[in-house]
C-alpha cells in the first residue's frame, strides 16, 4: 500500500514541479540592458600620489549609483579646489527605476578594468552610460561622433526606404523637443526609431543634436537598414523590418510569442497535473473500499 501511495503522488507532483521549474528558469525579460556598447578613455593618466582623486572619484561614483534608483539622469561633483571630479549618468528613457539602477551599478566596477586610472572616461552600456572627468578637462563638442554601428545594407526591393527613414527621423526630432524627458521612441512603416539627449540639454539644443546624429547616420551608414549613432550629448538608433507591419520592435513580438507559448505550456501542464492527481485520489478511494 505504501508503494502504491508513493507512485500516486510522484507522477503528478514531479510533472508539476518540472513545469514550475521550467518557468522559473525562463528570463523575465528578453532584453539585457547591461551589455557593453563602447568605452571612451582619456589618454592622460590620473596622477594621484596623495590618493585624493581616487577618494573623490569613489565618492562621486557611489553618489551616482545611489541616485540611479530614483531618476533617469543625474549630475554632480565631488571634492574641492583642483581635485574636483564631475560626473553624470543617464538611463534610456524607457527603463524603470530598478532597471536603471541595475544598469548604472554595473559601471563603477568596469571603469578601472576598461580604462584604468585616467582623468576622464565614459562607459556606454545598452541601457545607460556614465562618464566622469576632472573639472577643467577639455570637453569635446556636443555633436562629436563617439561611436557608430551600421547594420546590413537594404535589399533592392526596399524602394522608398530612405523616405521612410527621413520621415521617422522627423518624428524623433519632434518627439525629443516636445516630450518632457528629451526621449522619444516610436515606429513608422516598419521602421523603429529611438532618440535621446543628455538630460541637461535644452529642447532646441536637443533637437539640433538629434538632427546632427541623423545627418551623420546618413553619411556614415548610408543605406544600412539599421544603425546606432552616439554623439557626445545625444544618440539615435533605427531598425527597419521590411517583412513586418508597423510594430515597434522585433523583440516585442518575440516576447509575446514566448509568453503565449509558455502560458499555453503551463496551462496544459497544470491541467494534466490536476487530472493525474484526481485520478490518483480516485484510485486510492477505490482501494479503501
Amino acid at each position: 500500500m505504501g508503494m502504491i501511495r508513493k507512485s500516486c503522488y510522484s507522477l503528478p507532483f514531479v510533472f508539476f514541479c518540472t513545469v514550475f521549474w521550467f518557468l522559473h528558469l525562463l528570463p523575465v525579460s528578453d532584453a539585457d540592458n547591461t551589455g557593453l556598447i563602447f568605452k571612451g578613455c582619456a589618454e592622460q593618466k590620473l596622477e594621484d600620489p596623495s590618493g585624493i582623486y581616487s577618494q573623490n572619484l569613489k565618492s562621486l561614483l557611489d553618489l551616482l549609483v545611489s541616485q540611479s534608483g530614483k531618476k533617469a539622469f543625474f549630475t554632480t561633483t565631488s571634492g574641492e579646489g583642483q581635485s574636483v571630479m564631475r560626473g553624470l549618468y543617464q538611463c534610456r528613457g524607457d527603463l524603470s527605476d530598478t532597471d536603471c539602477y541595475n544598469c548604472v551599478s554595473k559601471i563603477p566596477d568596469m571603469l578601472e578594468n576598461l580604462c584604468g586610472k585616467v582623468v576622464a572616461s565614459r562607459v556606454q552600456l545598452i541601457g545607460c552610460y556614465l562618464r566622469y572627468e576632472i573639472v577643467g578637462f577639455k570637453q569635446v563638442p556636443e555633436t562629436q561622433l563617439l561611436y557608430k554601428v551600421c547594420g546590413s545594407k537594404k535589399d533592392s526591393y526596399d524602394d522608398g526606404f530612405e523616405e521612410r527613414r527621413d520621415s521617422a527621423f522627423g518624428m524623433v526630432e519632434s518627439g525629443v523637443k516636445n516630450g518632457g524627458d528629451l526621449f522619444y521612441t516610436g515606429s513608422y512603416q516598419s521602421l523603429y526609431v529611438l532618440g535621446q539627449c543628455e538630460g541637461d540639454l535644452g529642447k532646441d539644443d536637443c533637437g539640433d543634436c538629434v538632427k546632427s546624429a541623423e545627418d551623420q547616420a546618413k553619411a556614415e551608414c548610408g543605406d544600412s537598414i539599421s544603425a546606432q549613432i552616439y554623439l557626445h550629448k545625444c544618440f539615435i538608433s533605427y531598425s527597419f523590418y521590411p517583412n513586418r507591419g508597423g510594430s515597434s520592435s522585433a523583440g516585442s513580438d518575440t516576447q509575446k510569442t514566448v509568453a503565449l507559448a509558455v502560458g499555453g505550456f503551463a496551462a496544459l501542464g497544470f491541467l494534466i497535473a490536476c487530472f493525474l492527481f484526481l485520478k490518483s485520489m480516485l484510485k486510492r478511494k477505490g482501494e479503501k473500499y
